[in-house]
């Protein structure tokens, strides 16, 4: 028997879902967040001296500004592709992804993330989960899954669906396909991690990967219609009794906000505030102050046990960690950042205008990326002056070696076969924040004296070839600990 209504609602279901799979597409401008912020901790210094302010020109906080980062990090392979990109796409997790040097900072800004909240600590463990989790799942639970597109138009298309093949269809809805969450996978880890800590409480687990959450769409979809947007999520999830979460919560939210100003030149455009969910559970958004508005970057859940016991039903006491004592069922706090728009972050909050010194015109001005060193995605650039080049280059190569050796990331330009003036290398290293430039001439093969050029200062002196590597290491160094 055919079931005309059958029909017409697998259709409409086939419409809507098929609506959210086709390709991303870039909504509106995000909502402003206008809750009142609230600052922890002291100031921290800068990791650059600015320059003088009769030649520190602030970036408008119009589009324009914004529009001329966003050419820089395309231009220099912070972003990936061609064509113009938007904030709102990068915001959304809906672009074309990073370029290398993109993808060189974001990883810098992972191993920051890991070392102090993971290395740094005690009873804090790594966990991983797939992306892809193969089990079964209910309908209901918010998860995204992975459906035949294929499969989907074959049924969209048939003009004579029966009742029975709608309800295959169903079914497949129900079939395994989840995306990870990286709460559920720590909280499924939660009864082996006590093992570890020979069940003393508190203890977290934390990992980094790639995450896929609903974005808005645009009025032409359906209500209900969700369309995928991707980051890079920093997570850790503590486990701790109920006795002390609350101090948990404020400490993990005075750290976090410690940790983004430490990386920033502006570190007051990194701020908090109070939130609360629907069931009344408390927690701490941080917020980064961009052209057109605040913006969270990180959120901080105090979870209370309803997840943990949800996802160990049955026997409470496999889940009993030990409070001094006495046995008790961890309240969770959850700590989940978003990397991708932290390096957003820190691309504004690094992004500055000075006035050109290479030109009278005062009209031009120089273009600088002026990450934090822990952060910039190569360190130093090397290139040849007049000279010899064979011999030039066999000099540029031996420090080459050396300085990756010793961790020390290296733009090898000297290899370059366009030849460039000094002040067009200059402001290229400048955008792509290089820290420092590294000059080999003929002066260098007679007393083995090279010239170095920093970012910040733009200051050039000269220094012997075997001195470089220590101070550079050092320099690098003496970065992390401020």
């Amino acid at each position: 028997m055919r079931s005309g209504a059958a029909v017409r609602a697998c259709h409409k279901v086939c419409r809507r879902l098929l609506s959210g799979f086709e390709g991303r597409v870039d909504g509106g401008q995000p909502e402003r967040l206008t809750e009142r912020s609230k600052s922890l901790g002291g100031h921290l210094t800068p990791h650059t001296e600015h320059p003088p302010e009769s030649e520190q020109i602030e970036i408008p906080e119009s589009a324009e500004g914004g529009e001329a980062l966003l050419e820089v990090c395309q231009r220099r392979h912070f972003l990936n592709g061609t064509k113009h990109v938007s904030r709102d796409s990068l915001l959304r997790g809906c672009h074309h992804g990073f370029g290398p040097l993109g993808v060189e900072l974001r990883k810098n800004l992972a191993a920051e993330w890991w070392s102090s909240v993971v290395v740094c600590r005690e009873q804090v463990f790594p966990v991983d989960a797939l992306h892809h989790d193969p089990r079964p799942s209910l309908l209901g639970d918010g998860a995204f899954r992975l459906v035949s597109a294929e499969a989907l138009r074959e049924i969209l298309q048939d003009k004579e669906l029966s009742k029975e093949r709608l309800v295959a269809f169903l079914r497949l809805l129900k079939t395994p396909g989840n995306y990870r969450k990286t709460l559920s996978c720590a909280l499924e880890h939660y009864v082996s991690g006590l093992d570890l800590v020979n069940k003393k409480l508190p203890y977290g687990l934390a990992q980094i990967g790639v995450c896929f959450h609903p974005v808005p769409g645009t009025n032409e979809l359906p209500s209900g219609v969700k369309r995928i947007g991707e980051k890079t999520e920093a997570s850790l999830v503590w486990f701790t009794s109920s006795r002390t979460s609350s101090q948990w919560l404020d400490f993990w939210l005075h750290h976090r906000l410690l940790w983004w100003r430490k990386f920033a030149m502006s570190p007051s455009n990194f701020s908090s505030s109070d939130c609360q969910d629907e069931e009344g559970r408390k927690g701490n958004r941080l917020y980064y102050s961009f052209p057109w508005g605040k913006e969270p970057i990180e959120v901080i859940w105090n979870l209370g046990d309803k997840e943990l016991l949800h996802m160990h039903p049955g026997d409470v006491s496999k889940l009993h960690g030990r409070d001094g004592r006495r046995p008790v069922v961890p309240s969770v706090i959850s700590v989940s950042g978003d990397l991708d728009r932290g390096m957003l972050a820190y691309l504004y909050d690094s992004f500055q205008l000075t006035e050109n010194s290479f030109t009278r015109k005062k009209n031009l001005h120089r273009k600088v990326l002026k990450l934090h060193p822990c952060l910039a995605p190569i360190k130093v650039a090397l290139d040849v002056g007049r000279g010899p080049t064979v011999e030039l280059r066999q000099v540029c190569q031996g420090l080459f070696n050396e300085l990756l050796e010793n961790g020390i990331s290296v733009w090898p330009g000297y290899l370059e076969t366009v030849q460039s003036s000094l002040e067009q290398l200059y402001s290229k290293y400048d955008e792509m924040s290089i820290l420092f430039t590294i000059l080999i001439t003929e002066t260098t093969l007679e007393n083995g004296l090279i010239q170095l050029r920093s970012r910040d200062t733009t200051m050039k002196e000269m220094m012997h070839i075997s001195k470089l590597k220590d101070f550079l290491i050092k320099y690098i160094s003496s970065a992390k600990n401020v």
